[in-house]
């Protein structure tokens, strides 16, 4: 794999290390701005909410922007959001630098989504977005359960100064090794803007969007409230809240690898299997909770199952919308980012439930098998044009 993806993979790492790190942060976020656990976790839908409407929006806008260009200022932008929310006392401030700090990270992942499969040839884009996503997975590897140990040693603020700190080193790495390119040779050959959006008029389109969607709000439903679990229902000290991110991280590296050699070819297979066996892994994390050995497992797998699905259906995004090759990034983004928006809002109101601390995990039940009922009418298609074709 060429270096500059790699540079996009550390790049990547930092914006990673912030989507995630609230799930270890919110306690204490909720505590010094004196909100309830609940609505600190908006936080984490203002980034999603940012990211999703962000991503078309400034892919649209930095069509003709070299790639260099643009990855270095939303890089460069997305590290000002972080010392802005570092410094602030006001809920609605944080608030805004998370939406704010999410259309630099959007318009970023965009336009790496897109330059990552132009890097490799065709039959390796999977592969190559493996790569690009392998900065996430280490996010939640290294970078989260880091930022939790920084924030319950020094506080939370420290953990939003390493992420603006981490970003220096990325924007010099693109800086030095992604090519400049020229405006107008870049745009030769492109569609029309109207081309690219009358794209989003197609069936196969929308429906991988939306089992993408619904796959990542099942994911971050129960990621963006572990800590309660982890230290109530486990009985977990709070450093344990580092452990099980590092956990969940270990299965997301996990999974991406393992799909990243798939998706390009047996997509179909990672959905049937991976599918049924993430609805079935909510409700057991949900009963074992309690039992702290079969937690660490459970979020492992969990990790893993959420991780090669999800990477599964960028691949899938991307594919379907070969005809928008500078809108295909955000067509992926904006739907993984619906799904991290929506996700926490479902699984907030569960937590004053019955279910408690375990109401998120329901929660991601019922949106994972949402998800398999759209996957049937979209193998449906794939058989029929398989069909087609022979």
């Amino acid at each position: 794999m060429p270096l500059p993806l790699y540079l996009l993979a550390m790049a990547v790492f930092a914006m990673g290390t912030s989507e995630f790190m609230l799930a270890g942060l919110l306690p204490d976020i909720a505590s010094d701005l004196g909100v309830t656990a609940g609505t600190a976790g908006v936080l984490t839908s203002a980034f999603a909410i940012g990211m999703t409407v962000g991503a078309p929006l400034v892919a649209a806008l930095s069509r003709t922007w070299p790639r260099r260009f643009g990855l270095l200022g939303f890089i460069l932008a997305f590290a000002a959001a972080h010392a802005v929310g570092a410094l602030t006392t006001s809920f609605p401030v944080l608030f805004a630098t998370r939406v704010l700090a999410a259309l630099a990270n959007a318009g970023f992942l965009a336009v790496a989504l897109t330059a990552a499969t132009t890097l490799v040839p065709p039959d390796r884009k999977g592969r190559a977005l493996a790569v690009l996503l392998s900065g996430t997975t280490a996010a939640t590897i290294a970078g989260v359960p880091g930022g939790s140990v920084l924030g319950t040693l020094l506080g939370w603020r420290a953990t939003f100064w390493a992420v603006a700190a981490l970003c220096l080193p990325a924007a010099l790495g693109i800086l030095m090794g992604v090519p400049a390119g020229r405006v107008r040779k870049e745009a030769t050959g492109r569609p029309a803007l109207r081309t690219e959006l009358a794209q989003l008029a197609r069936e196969r389109l929308i429906l991988v969007m939306l089992l993408g969607a619904l796959v990542n709000a099942a994911t971050f439903a129960s990621f963006t409230f572990l800590a309660p679990v982890v230290t109530g229902t486990a009985g977990l000290g709070e450093l344990w809240v580092s452990v099980v991110l590092m956990l969940f991280g270990a299965g997301s590296l996990a999974g991406v690898t393992v799909a990243g050699r798939l998706s390009d070819q047996r997509p179909g297979p990672v959905v049937a299997v991976g599918g049924p066996l993430l609805l079935i892994g909510w409700p057991a994390l949900a009963v074992l909770a309690g039992q702290p050995v079969a937690l660490l497992v459970l979020v492992f797998v969990q990790g893993a199952l959420s991780f090669a699905l999800g990477s599964t259906l960028i691949t899938r995004v991307l594919h379907e919308a070969a005809q928008a090759p500078t809108m295909a990034g955000a067509y992926a983004t904006a739907a993984l980012n619906t799904g991290a928006a929506v996700g926490p809002l479902v699984a907030a109101p569960t937590l004053g439930t019955a279910a408690g601390n375990l109401g998120p995990f329901w929660a991601s039940a019922l949106l994972v098998a949402l998800a398999l009922l759209v996957a049937f009418p979209l193998r449906a298609g794939g058989r029929t044009d398989t069909a087609r074709r022979g």
